[in-house]
């Protein structure tokens, strides 16, 4: 079992962690700066407590793991072991999301009890979090898994939008209320995040899933403040539904069967103690087991040039668009001359049953010619039971044809079935140098990490909603970077250059538009996480609107360094991430119009001794009546400039900082 894998540690006597020695039953585990503790009874039944500083946050919360055969782990615990550690180490991650250097430094205690399993806790500055583990000769069944998040008090509570199944394509609003007003029985899935007044803020997710069923939150119907974790159960009959669709028909009665010898998915509570650190954090990528490819050089993060939200509109043009071989030239020639490294072709290339039946407008062969030719690689869309079904067939012809990556969708699921289709696709996708963006997905939950060729993933409420409803507003937009974005990157596909305030905005199909303003839009760029980041309008409309075009086309997707500057859920972000000696500065607010104050001190520390030129694009002075209308403007900064800016409603503001030569 690879429990201790790539990591340096060193075993640490039990009051530097302020342990118990075994023979008690309870333990209590801290953080490295001390303000995290975790108490972990075991007398009878296993159940955690967590603190921070001097703050109960969720006390008593009962944990246990039932097997067939009526087996439960996690109760009557007899300790045979206990193990501490220290971890401290330097990941250096392949696909730098938000930095180029991530600092692993926690504290660990693996608690063995008689029959062979156990449980690991770790305490981080920034969260807790904790694991079973099995060391059983034969596969096991998992039943049931109890896992419970009992608040010691009504907190308010920002979650997805509850729903009755566990079918879905993890897309919803988020709800803000009460614990208690959660209601019984049904379903959201993670991250959720809890206000605590006066203290921290507190997110729940998982980390780590592999050959397991995802956590879904519910609320205990006995206990107002009590989050219940729930479990997908395994499928035992399916069907197809609606052409896309595969639906569970008859669930089984167990949610995992699986290897006896493993350790099974983290249980995250994250904590900021400002909005902004749920930014910034980097604790699920932490927790999730190391990258096992051995050759990464050929994963390129970059920009995509889509074609399906604008429904393929291009005008200007001597051919009529459409699926077809010139229409993709053009998006290739846009693509090239403006540093965007690939397109997608997405449905209607192919059948959607058949990945090697090609759509007959299309020459394919020749599309990926031009795109060599042109510098720009092509990404392939499919439906995820047609990919299953071809995956050793289709995968090793893409590499030979030259496609670079596939965009894997209508998944809605994560079941253990589909969970073993993701690590399975991702991981042929690997052997024939493919990256993968996986739509109607669940959170990001560290496959990532073991494999970064799966650059990005939808499972956010993203720009597409514009099409057909009016749920992607500037609110949402400034509350998923806190909690969805903590699991990981999100393919929201930015990028209007039609926007529209609250008032005016229309749903429109096939020629969609944004909520909020121009300059939202291009900040969301810097504020949004995703390696490989979409430009969701028309190449003819980014072509009319030459300054936005400038910036996208040097927008970085990976980042060297981030810092959330000034940032409230639900309400604004004002974030700054590094690319070199570069910088891009992003800010966006709900519906709301404000001002907000930049301290560009985060550029140095030399008082003024570094002179930096900004290029600025902002809300335009009617902004708050016509969303397109925004301004460029160019000006001097250093590290002692304070500029207060003014967003309209729905509005934004974006920099890139740059160096004077």
């Amino acid at each position: 079992m690879k429990l201790y894998a790539n990591i340096t540690f060193m075993c640490l006597f039990g009051a530097l962690l302020v342990g118990q020695a075994p023979g008690g039953s309870s333990y209590t585990l801290k953080s490295p700066d001390g303000k995290v503790t975790v108490q972990i009874d075991y007398q009878v039944q296993l159940k955690y407590s967590v603190r921070y500083q001097d703050q109960d946050i969720i006390a008593d919360c009962p944990i246990s793991m039932s097997l067939s055969g009526g087996t439960v782990l996690g109760r009557q615990c007899q300790l045979s072991d206990l193990k501490e550690r220290e971890i401290q180490e330097t990941i250096t991650p392949v696909v730098p999301e938000k930095r180029s250097r991530i600092i692993n430094h926690g504290r660990e205690v693996s608690l063995l009890f008689k029959g062979d399993y156990g449980v690991i806790f770790r305490a981080y500055n920034d969260g807790v979090a904790y694991r079973f583990i099995t060391e059983f000769e034969e596969p096991v069944t998992i039943v049931s898994e109890q896992a419970t998040f009992r608040f010691v008090d009504d907190f308010y509570l920002f979650h997805p939008e509850p729903q009755e199944g566990f079918m879905g394509s993890c897309e919803k609003p988020y709800v803000y209320e009460k614990i208690s007003e959660f209601p019984p029985g049904m379903l959201s899935f993670m991250p959720v995040l809890v206000e605590i007044p006066g203290g921290v803020k507190v997110a729940i997710t998982e980390a780590d899933l592999t050959d397991y069923a995802g956590l879904w939150l519910t609320r205990h119907g006995e206990h107002e403040t009590t989050l219940t974790g729930m479990f997908p159960p395994y499928p035992a009959k399916e069907k197809p539904e609606g052409g896309r669709y595969i639906v569970v028909e008859e669930p089984a009665d167990y949610i995992a069967r699986t290897r006896g010898n493993r350790s099974f998915p983290w249980r995250i509570i994250a904590m900021a103690v400002r909005d902004g650190d749920l930014i910034e954090t980097d604790i699920v990528f932490r927790l999730s087991d190391a990258q096992v490819l051995e050759d990464t050089s050929w994963i390129r993060p970059g920009k995509v040039a889509w074609d399906w939200w604008n429904a393929l509109n291009i005008w200007g043009v001597d051919f009529e668009a459409g699926i077809n071989t010139a229409t993709y030239k053009y998006y290739i020639d846009f693509a090239s001359e403006n540093n965007i490294e690939y397109i997608i072709l997405d449905a209607g290339w192919s059948d959607e049953h058949d990945l090697l039946k090609i759509n007959p407008d299309i020459n394919l062969a020749e599309l990926i010619r031009y795109g060599n030719e042109k510098n720009v690689g092509l990404i392939l869309w499919c439906v995820w039971h047609a990919m299953d079904k071809q995956m050793d067939k289709v995968m090793p012809i893409y590499e030979k044809w030259g496609i670079k990556g596939v965009k894997v969708d209508f998944m809605d699921r994560d079941d253990q079935k589909v969970v073993q289709f993701y690590h399975r696709c991702v991981k042929t996708a690997a052997r024939y140098h493919l990256l993968v963006d996986m739509h109607g997905a669940y959170k990001p939950a560290g496959l990532r990490r073991m494999y970064p060729n799966l650059v990005t993933r939808e499972g956010v409420m993203g720009l597409e909603y514009n099409k057909w409803s009016n749920l992607a507003d500037p609110e949402y937009a400034v509350t998923a970077p806190f909690i969805r974005m903590l699991a990981g990157p999100m393919d929201y596909t930015p990028g209007a250059m039609n926007n529209a305030q609250r008032d005016n905005f229309r749903i429109i199909h096939t020629r969609p538009m944004s909520q909020g303003t121009r300059a939202h839009q291009m900040a969301e760029y810097v504020v949004f996480e995703s390696p490989l980041q979409m430009l969701s309008d028309t190449p003819t409309s980014y072509r009319e609107n030459p300054g936005c075009l400038s910036f996208l086309s040097r927008v970085p997707t990976v980042w060297d360094e981030t810092i959330a500057l000034d940032a409230k859920v639900a309400d604004y972000v004002l974030a700054a991430r590094r690319k070199g000696q570069d910088w891009y500065v992003g800010a966006m607010t709900d519906w709301s119009s404000r001002e907000i104050t930049i301290d560009f001190s985060f550029l140095g520390k030399g008082k003024g001794k570094g002179n930096y030129n900004a290029d600025i694009i902002a809300d335009g002075p009617n902004a708050h009546k016509i969303g397109i209308d925004h301004k460029h403007e160019t000006r001097q900064v250093t590290s002692n400039t304070r500029l207060t800016v003014k967003l309209a409603p729905g509005g934004g503001w974006v920099a890139r900082i740059t160096p004077v030569k």
